[in-house]
C-alpha cells in the first residue's frame, strides 16, 4: 500500500467513525444535536485557505474559548445556522486529491453561498509558485494565488484573517522576492469585486474571527458595520491607547526608559497610540492578558503599516486622545483597573472633562517628553480637523 492509498483509507475510516470535524467524499460526521435545536439547519460552507502564513491565525481560532471551537463546528452558531468547515488544511481529515475535490465541489455546488477565509499573504511572483497548495491531476502544483483568485470569484464574502492577509504583514517587507500582497490587493489586481472583510492582528483574537462570521450569518453583508479599512467597527473602533492600563502613567509623564521599568511604554516604541483594536478590554487567552499588560510595547499588529518601515521600537506621536472607557490609576501600587465612574465625571461637566484630558494630563506628558531635548515629539493636545468638524 502506498502513502496515498493509506491516507485515503485512514480518512474514510476516521470519518465513518464520526471522529472527523470535516466531511470527506466517503462520508460525513453529523453535527452534534441537542434537544430544542432547530430541525432544519442551514449549512454555511466555509473554506479556510492558508497561503503565505505561519498558521498562527489558525492556532488562535482553535483556542477560541467562548464559544469553543467544538461548539463552533458541531453546534449551531446561530439558531438555524451551522458552520460547515469544509476545508482547513491544518485540521481536516481529507488530504491530497480528496481535499482538492472538496474545494471544487463546494465552489460548484454552493456558488455565492460559501465564505472564503484567507490566512496569510498571497505570493504573486513566478506565477505564484512560491506557495503551492495541492496539485492537479497531472501533478502540476496549484498555487495559493490561484486558489485565492478562483475561490474568491464565487464566494459570498472573503475574510482576510490576520495581518498578512489584511494588509500584507511581514511577508511584504522588503525586499519581498515572492511579490507577496494582501488579499484585497490581490483581488483588486484581478478585478474581483467580491466583498472583503479585514480582520487584522498577529494573530487576530479568536473572538474577532468567530464574531465576524456570526455577524455575517446573522445579518448578511449589510449586517457588517465596517470602517474605511474594511474592518468590523465593533472590534476595531477604539484606539488601544485610550484604554491602556498605562494611560495614567502617560498623563502623569511617567515613561519607562528601559524594558522592565514601570511606566508608559511610549518611548520604547509602543504603537498603541496609533493602533485601533479592543485588546485592552478583550485580552487574549480567555481574557488572561495581552501584550502591554505583559510588559511589552504594543507592536501595532493591527495597524495597516505593520511591521513598519522603521524599527518596531521607534517612538510614535499620539495623533489624538479620547476619553477612555476604562481609566487605570497612575499609582504603581494599584494593580486592578477600575471602571470609570461616569456619574462622577458628569458632575465635573463637559468643560471640566475636556480640560482634564487636553490640559493637565497631556501637558504633564508633553513637559516630560520635551525635557528629553526633543528626543520624542510631544503628543498633540489639540483636536484634529475631523474632531473640530464633529
Amino acid at each position: 500500500m502506498n502513502r496515498r492509498s493509506f491516507l485515503e483509507a485512514s480518512a474514510g475510516a476516521v470519518t465513518l467513525l464520526g471522529c472527523s470535524l470535516i466531511r470527506t467524499p466517503e462520508g460525513r460526521a453529523a453535527p452534534a444535536k441537542s434537544p430544542g435545536k432547530s430541525e432544519k439547519v442551514a449549512e454555511v460552507p466555509v473554506l479556510w485557505m492558508a497561503t503565505g502564513s505561519c498558521s498562527g491565525c489558525s492556532v488562535s481560532l482553535l483556542n477560541s474559548a467562548s464559544p469553543t471551537i467544538q461548539e463552533v463546528l458541531l453546534d449551531e452558531v446561530l439558531p438555524g445556522k451551522h458552520v460547515s468547515l469544509v476545508f482547513h488544511a491544518t485540521v481536516m481529515a481529507a488530504q491530497g486529491h480528496q481535499a482538492m475535490e472538496l474545494l471544487q465541489e463546494t465552489r460548484q455546488k454552493h456558488r455565492k453561498q460559501y465564505v472564503l477565509v484567507v490566512e496569510g499573504a498571497t505570493a504573486t511572483e513566478e506565477e505564484g509558485l512560491y506557495c503551492s497548495v495541492g496539485e492537479r491531476s497531472d501533478g502540476r502544483p496549484l498555487t495559493g494565488f490561484e486558489h485565492v483568485r478562483d475561490l474568491s470569484r464565487d464566494a459570498l464574502a472573503v475574510l482576510a484573517v490576520g495581518a498578512c492577509a489584511s494588509f500584507g504583514g511581514i511577508p511584504t517587507a522588503g525586499p519581498n522576492p515572492t511579490g507577496a500582497v494582501s488579499v484585497p490587493d490581490a483581488l483588486q489586481r484581478e478585478r474581483i469585486e467580491t466583498p472583503v472583510v479585514r480582520i487584522p492582528g498577529c494573530p487576530p483574537h479568536p473572538d474577532w474571527i468567530v464574531g465576524t462570521i456570526a455577524a455575517l450569518l446573522l445579518g448578511g453583508l449589510k449586517g457588517l458595520d465596517l470602517d474605511d479599512q474594511l474592518r468590523p467597527r465593533v472590534f476595531f473602533d477604539r484606539c488601544i491607547h485610550d484604554n491602556c492600563p498605562y494611560r495614567g502613567q502617560f498623563e502623569s509623564g511617567n515613561f519607562a526608559e528601559h524594558f522592565g521599568e514601570h511606566g508608559c511604554l511610549l518611548k520604547l516604541g509602543c504603537k498603541g497610540p496609533i493602533t485601533y483594536a479592543d485588546c485592552p478590554i478583550r485580552k487574549y487567552n480567555n481574557g488572561t492578558s495581552w501584550c502591554v499588560e505583559a510588559g511589552h510595547p504594543c507592536i501595532g499588529c493591527c495597524h495597516p503599516d505593520f511591521p513598519f518601515d522603521d524599527s518596531l521600537f521607534a517612538p510614535v506621536t499620539p495623533a489624538q486622545l479620547s476619553f477612555p472607557e476604562v481609566y487605570p490609576p497612575a499609582r504603581a501600587d494599584i494593580v486592578e483597573r477600575q471602571q470609570a465612574d461616569k456619574s462622577t465625571y458628569a458632575t465635573l461637566g463637559m468643560i471640566g472633562v475636556a480640560a482634564f484630558l487636553a490640559g493637565a494630563g497631556v501637558t504633564a506628558a508633553a513637559r516630560k517628553l520635551k525635557a528629553e531635548d526633543g528626543e520624542t515629539e510631544a503628543p498633540a493636545s489639540s483636536p484634529t480637523e475631523d474632531q473640530k468638524e464633529e
